[in-house]
């Protein structure tokens, strides 16, 4: 009874990593579409990327106290809000065409995503037996996955349109140039209007779910202090809360550079390079998570997380040196091996925290702002020494700060 009191309210925190996983998976579209658009440079085409990420820093606590007050239905419902507004946001931020707006949009879905994160993660954690819970946590985060193989295959077609040449553009006159950079930048409106009205349907749909509230199970103490500094206490939390960090990080630089990667290494064009971001990157995101979820039955969660971390350690030294064919495949093969590692690094991280859980989801969540950080360092480092392979020394020290963490940062320590 207790299984089935917990499928579908399981089912539809299972819908939301999906939508999150769908639109992060847009943004690698929208970073070249917008730089051509705008006639950026790569740093200020990289503000995607920190707009996105920032919001994690400076929501996730809100996050976590909105949970801890008023639970995990009304966080879910405030975060999907914001997400659906983001998503509206991109028709009038198209329609003015100033790249400020759309920066805007972002960081509006980005803050509901952090809202959203903070409590689908732990909450399906939590959702049954403690023995299955980074089972469970793997499965729900196998459907983002999916949405990592769809959304560059679908956002490709529809964002990325072919419009005039380079060569036809500088033949232009001003005028005739920016409008015809403004029909491409347009693009976006039809794609987002479809997102924020799902994102609407789903909102209502949570609105009139009964969702059983998790309680932690270990109370507090008498006299016990809360707060940041005592959750922050649990040694596994701040391992955890570094390792999501250098995680994230590492992921966004994958995913956000794979289309400017594959165009330099492999030389192929940008459609060509949106496809194997999808059934070539997305796939086998997708594919490890499915399997890594599988061979945590067998194997603990800790020791898969140390294989599959030297294992992308040595992946990034071949993306470093390779070139053509092989040198796509070691990027694809780093998607596949990073793929469990967040859920993972959650939920070890947040095991045996009692009445800190939810603080510690948002110091987690917090973390993901790596993803902000890491990619201009990358870019940087790519920008210097002229070649985006060199950048990816930043995803491999990424990974070693994961191996660490699933060597014994992630050991839970008795005060």
């Amino acid at each position: 009874m207790t299984k089935n009191k917990y499928l579908f309210p399981f089912i539809m925190i299972t819908s939301l990593f999906f939508m999150w996983g769908f639109v992060h998976n847009l943004d690698p579209i929208l970073i070249p579409h917008l730089k051509r658009s705008f006639s950026l440079s790569t740093l200020q085409a990289s503000l995607v990327d920190s707009a996105v990420f920032i919001a994690y820093f400076v929501m996730a606590l809100p996050a976590g106290f909105i949970m801890k007050k008023y639970g995990y239905k009304t966080g879910i419902i405030i975060g999907l809000a914001f997400f659906a507004l983001g998503s509206f946001l991109f028709i009038p931020a198209a329609n003015t065409q100033l790249y400020i707006f759309f920066l805007g949009a972002l960081f509006i879905i980005a803050c509901g995503l952090t809202i959203l994160e903070t409590a689908a993660n732990p909450y399906a954690s939590l959702l049954g037996p403690p023995e299955t819970a980074t089972f469970r946590l793997n499965f729900a985060q196998t459907f983002n996955g999916l949405a990592a193989t769809l959304a560059p295959m679908i956002g490709a077609r529809v964002i990325l349109i072919k419009g005039a040449s380079d060569e036809e553009l500088s033949k232009m006159s001003e005028s005739a140039r920016q409008l015809a950079l403004a029909s491409e930048a347009s693009s976006v409106k039809t794609p987002y209007l479809i997102l924020g009205g799902i994102i609407v349907v789903i909102t209502v749909i949570f609105v009139f779910l009964k969702l059983p509230e998790i309680v932690e199970t270990e109370e507090k103490k008498q006299g016990e202090k809360t707060g940041i500094l005592h959750a922050l206490r649990h040694r596994h939390l701040s391992w955890a809360v570094a390792a999501q960090f250098f995680y994230v990080g590492a992921q966004v630089c994958v995913f956000s550079f794979f289309i400017l990667y594959a165009t330099k290494a492999a030389g192929i064009d940008q459609q060509t390079a949106a496809d194997y971001a999808g059934y070539g990157v997305g796939l086998a995101f997708l594919l490890g998570r499915v399997i890594g979820t599988f061979l945590m039955k067998f194997i603990k969660a800790e020791r898969l997380l140390v294989i599959y971390a030297l294992i992308n350690v040595i992946l990034c030294g071949v993306a470093i040196t390779a070139s053509g064919t092989t040198a796509l495949v070691a990027v694809i093969g780093i998607a596949f091996f990073m793929s469990i590692m967040f859920p993972t690094i959650f939920s070890l991280g947040i095991k045996d925290l009692g009445s800190d859980t939810k603080l510690g989801s948002s110091l987690i969540i917090m973390s993901i702002v790596g993803g902000a950080i890491l990619p201009p360092v990358m870019g940087y480092i790519s920008d210097v020494a002229e070649n985006i392979q060199i950048g990816y020394v930043v995803p491999l020290v990424c990974f070693v700060v994961v191996l660490l963490f699933g060597l014994k940062g992630h050991k839970v320590v008795k005060a």
